[in-house]
């Protein structure tokens, strides 16, 4: 079987869906330590609970991602991809092991001085972050819109296994001695073997995958040289292409006011997401009959409806494609302020789990059509840089949506 790409040549279909599934699994270990972190927050609440963990931790993590990221972005026609994603897990899982390290050298007990190391570690989180989703989806931006889609699916699907996990863990072990501190540790554990699964498999596996290798060479051929060590990892000789053609490529600044569009509306589809989730959930959803299960509940369903929502643009009835169609969906989304806020003030539980659950279906959809319609149309180099590009702008929305979490406190007089 064939599959033609965006130029219409005929494509080798052999290791199409095995690569599918690695970019599942690479895009599930983009996120799972972070994720990880946010779903056990009910454990460093109790730890520190005068700090605001869930907030403090995302603020910390949010600046290291973005300041690496931008510079990453100015800088990615130089930088080994390879290298540079192989790092960026590398970092995960070192920093997320350090974690476990941390919890069993304090013995589980709170404090100033654990606090710190555990930003220390959440800030290594961030640069990982920025090496890894800037490095995946400038690599993937230039291959099928699938391998794409796979990926995001995967970065939902970290939370849906870590939502799923936290559920497990509170129902086993809540009842025992330190329960809530056993399931934080087997997260973490968890958590650090997907880093390293992910090592080999970029490491291994997906650089020999006959697709990959097809669009990575069909790359150089067009004056990349970010994919050079990869294809090298494959047994490929590349072919030395002339400095002119990376030249005649369009500049980062003409890439970002010909998409200005697509990067505000990644921009802004996450300013709205984590100016709610998950700092609020935390601490401005009120008491309610599912009492300290709500909040577990309640992150479950948005990560399990953002983990749905990514795979119905493969449906292509379902696919929102036009531009202005989709800055009107982005916009039309900050009607959840008001919403969330009155549901929580008057509201029950019902209607608190609806609206989480429409947040996190509206994300994941929205996203995953952004980011595989903007690349369409321009040769490889300018799909790495573009990819790159709306990961600055997609974690630029991130950092602002957190910082703009803390107005929920300051509304609620929590200081």
């Amino acid at each position: 079987m064939t599959i033609a790409d965006e130029s219409g040549v005929a494509v080798k279909h052999e290791g199409k869906y095995k690569a599918m599934f690695v970019c599942w699994i690479l895009g599930l270990g983009s996120l799972v330590s972070w994720n990880s972190m946010i779903t056990i927050g009910d454990y460093y609440y109790a730890l520190f609970p005068h700090y605001h963990p869930s907030r403090v931790l995302t603020l910390v993590y949010q600046p290291f991602a973005v300041g690496t990221m931008a510079i990453l972005a100015y800088n990615e026609a130089k930088i080994d991809t390879r290298k540079r994603n192989l790092f960026g897990f590398a970092l995960f899982f070192t920093s997320t092991f350090l974690l476990i390290v941390v919890d069993l050298a304090t013995n589980g007990k709170g404090g100033v001085g654990p606090y710190i190391g555990i930003c220390v570690l959440v800030a290594a989180f961030g640069v990982a972050d920025a090496h890894v989703q800037g490095g995946m989806v400038g690599d993937l931006s230039f291959m099928l819109p699938e391998f794409m889609q796979s990926f995001f699916a995967g970065l939902a699907g970290a939370g849906v296994l870590t939502s799923g996990l936290r559920l497990v863990t509170k129902a086993a072990f809540d009842k025992t001695d330190h329960g809530l501190r056993k399931g934080t540790l087997l997260f973490l554990a968890i958590s650090t073997f997907f880093e390293f699964l992910c090592i080999l498999l970029y490491a291994f596996v997906f650089p020999k995958l006959p697709i990959v290798k097809h669009f990575r060479k069909k790359a150089a051929s067009e004056g990349s040289k970010t994919v050079a060590a990869d294809l090298a990892a494959a047994g490929e000789i590349q072919v030395v292409e002339d400095d002119s053609k990376l030249s005649q490529r369009l500049s980062n600044k003409q890439l970002i006011l010909q998409n200005i569009d697509y990067a505000l509306d990644l921009f802004l589809i996450y300013v709205l997401t984590l100016s709610i989730f998950p700092g609020s959930l935390y601490e401005n959803t009120g008491t309610h009959k599912l009492g300290s299960w709500y909040q577990l509940v309640l992150i479950a369903m948005y990560n399990l409806l953002d983990f749905i929502a990514r795979y119905i643009p493969l449906v292509k009835c379902l696919k929102l494609e036009s531009r202005k169609g989709l800055l009107i969906a982005v916009l039309s989304r900050f009607l959840f302020i008001p919403a969330f806020y009155f549901t929580a003030k008057y509201g029950d539980q019902g209607w608190m789990i609806m609206l989480i659950s429409l947040l996190g279906l509206t994300n994941g959809y929205l996203t995953v059509c952004v980011l595989t319609a903007a690349p369409k149309g321009y040769k490889g180099p300018e799909q790495n840089a573009l990819g790159n590009i709306l990961v600055v702008f997609l974690l630029g929305g991130i950092f602002s949506g957190v910082a703009l979490d803390w107005l929920w406190i300051i509304g609620n007089g929590s200081f």
